[in-house]
């Protein structure tokens, strides 16, 4: 049974919703493309009064796959406000003068036109330039531990956030399957 995007959001999104993470990413699979872009104006119309957007960084057309990206974005922005990021993403390619809008499109463009899979996502995704920096030395290897992301800093910090991260997906998966909905499990942070 493939489950529902609203299922995944909360299901893979929850640190998100909470506020704890600044965003999330999943695959959606779809026939109808309507429908896809559906899903997406109807939960940006409920989430976004409270600073969270979704939009679609990657379509494939051959197996109907979405990449769909879930985020905040005054957390986003604060993350990319930051010197070290910023420069790494400037190394990466980005204009990091332009909007969070114009650096979605250019990582979504990259997505889909380059060979080699972009790592720099892992900022985008509020992961540590320490880890996302070591994943792109090391070619993903010798990693000091391992959940959400491969950890080359401090494997203390990253076990707590991935601690985090998991009570808030359980939290919101049993709240959700009591009938509390996205917009009510989503916090104005």
């Amino acid at each position: 049974m493939m489950k529902t995007f609203e299922l995944l959001l909360v299901e893979l999104c929850s640190p998100t919703l909470i506020g704890v993470k600044p965003a999330s990413l999943f695959t959606y699979q779809e026939n109808n493309i309507e429908n896809i872009y559906d899903e997406v104006n109807y939960f940006n119309d409920k989430l976004n009064k409270i600073g969270i957007k979704i939009t679609i960084l990657k379509k494939c057309t051959k197996s109907n796959a979405y990449l769909i990206y879930v985020y905040r974005e005054k957390q986003l922005k604060s993350i990319l406000s930051n010197e070290n990021i910023a420069n790494f993403l400037k190394q990466e390619g980005y204009h990091m003068n332009e909007s969070i809008e114009e650096l979605l499109n250019t990582l979504s463009d990259r997505l889909c036109l380059q060979q080699d899979f972009p790592h720099e996502i892992g900022i985008f995704l509020g992961y540590p330039l320490e880890d996302v920096v070591g994943f792109i030395k090391n070619k993903g290897k010798n990693c000091r531990c391992c959940g959400y992301w491969k950890v080359y800093g401090n494997p203390n910090a990253a076990k707590k956030l991935f601690h985090l991260y998991t009570m808030c997906e359980n939290y919101c998966k049993q709240c959700f399957a009591n009938g509390t909905s996205v917009q009510q499990l989503a916090r104005a942070v």
